[in-house]
């Protein structure tokens, strides 16, 4: 249907799609969350967990998303998973109380956590490893300007409407570009035109690599424990600052939907660039190893996303918080993607996808613990000065961490055979 070029630029379009409507409905309650509160009568550590309860259904389904996709393809996999996280958003609209927001919103995450092992998987079968990590910037730099539209856009239907009508609108949004992705996307490239040969040669083949093997690396648990960190802030950035601007600031719904948005585009800018960065350093520096200029650009970058945080919660105006809080996320998003040129440079296709979604898994544990975690901070001591100390202080800790232990896996020697083989482009090695 498409040339080769043109289904490529598809692919990015859609995954960059996805990306905006993911976080268009994963922001909506946070915009919503003041209405919401008051409408439900929610106290603040209620709050903070049903902020929590979405990553309890997500960090499961990263897991298993990330298996699904590698047993039953990605594209598959990021229909169903579309569809469900779809329906489920404009379920919200049905919510009576609190307990009925907790289990609507597990749902909700079950069906949002395959999305990123899903995207992966698809650039892994599409694209070449020298530019994969530019690709996955530009595919997920969506989800910062899902987060960017969803203040205005909710904050308006919210305030015009009442804030159920928003997230049945966000569900239409969500069955359009399903049906879209399953006409137009197509799960790995054709090689029709290349003829199967029988060649008597050797051919190096690499062990069939088992994903226990991957879950017992330094590598991939400390890329997870760095990635940990990264949502640890995103999570606190998604689910309180909105929160934090109309209570410690004393912004009105109308001023916080407006100021919201200029974190969003920082990130968006970090997000894009972060790829092109680590592909480019990737290039010029690949005779000291692949995993140095991922190394290079996510240590640094994390760190100095956890100081601007920290500061964010000790100064005292609402321009300086607002200001440190977005280069964080400027920073933030700049490793966005170096977790997953990682896991694409260390594992074997086979694996791609259930190795990275036990990383998104135990990466997301940060979604279920710092949300519900702030609530309390703040219930308990009236201020949100010790959450941003504490989201800034755990990203330096795993910065740290990744130098010392984020290294080239040594995997078991390729066995080697002669034989004749009949292969087609697929196994050319």
């Amino acid at each position: 249907m498409f040339s080769q070029g043109k289904s490529k630029s598809i692919i990015i379009l859609f995954l960059f799609l996805a990306g905006v409507i993911n976080y268009l409905d994963r922001s909506a309650l946070s915009v919503a969350a003041p209405y919401i509160q008051s409408d439900l009568s929610l106290t603040p550590t209620e709050m903070g967990i049903i902020f929590s309860s979405f990553s309890v259904g997500y960090a499961i389904f990263n897991f298993i998303g990330g298996i699904a996709a590698d047993r039953y393809g990605a594209k598959l996999t990021l229909f169903v998973a579309m569809i469900v996280w779809s329906l489920f958003s404009g379920a919200l609209a049905l919510v009576i109380g609190f307990a009925s927001m907790v289990i609507i919103r597990v749902l909700f995450g079950m069906g949002e956590g395959p999305l990123t092992t899903t995207t992966s998987k698809m650039i892994n079968n599409w694209f070449p490893p020298s530019n994969r990590a530019t690709v996955m910037g530009l595919a997920a730099s969506g989800t910062p300007l899902g987060g960017a539209i969803s203040g205005p856009i909710v904050g308006f239907i919210a305030i015009t409407y009442g804030w159920r009508i928003s997230f049945l609108i966000i569900m239409v949004i969500g069955f359009i570009w399903s049906i879209c992705w399953l006409k137009f996307v197509k799960e790995k490239p054709e090689n029709s035109t290349e003829k199967i040969k029988t060649e008597n040669k050797k051919v190096e083949r690499e062990t069939n690599l088992k994903l226990t093997f991957y879950l017992k690396q330094k590598t991939v648990l400390f890329t997870a424990f760095a990635f940990f960190a990264y949502n640890y802030i995103l999570f606190f950035f998604l689910t309180w600052f909105p929160s934090f601007l109309v209570d410690a600031r004393g912004l009105s719904i109308q001023q916080m939907s407006i100021v919201t948005v200029i974190p969003w585009v920082l990130g968006f800018a970090g997000l894009a660039l972060g790829g092109l960065v680590s592909d480019f350093f990737y290039k010029k520096f690949f005779k000291k190893g692949v995993l140095f200029s991922r190394k290079l650009v996510l240590v640094t970058c994390l760190f100095l996303s956890a100081v601007c945080i920290g500061f964010a919660g000790l100064v005292t105006t609402t321009a300086s918080a607002v200001t440190l809080v977005a280069f964080s996320v400027f920073f933030l998003y700049l490793t966005g993607s170096i977790y997953w040129a990682i896991v694409n440079d260390v594992v074997d296709k086979n694996n791609i996808g259930s190795v990275g979604g036990f990383m998104h898994f135990l990466a997301n544990t940060a979604g279920i613990i710092g949300p519900t975690l702030t609530g309390f901070l703040v219930d308990k001591s009236g201020t949100y000065t010790a959450a941003f100390l504490l989201a800034g202080g755990l990203s330096v800790v795993a910065s740290l961490a990744v130098i010392r232990f984020v290294r080239p896996i040594t995997k078991p020697a390729p066995q080697i055979i002669s034989e004749n083989v009949t292969f087609d482009s697929k196994t050319r090695m």
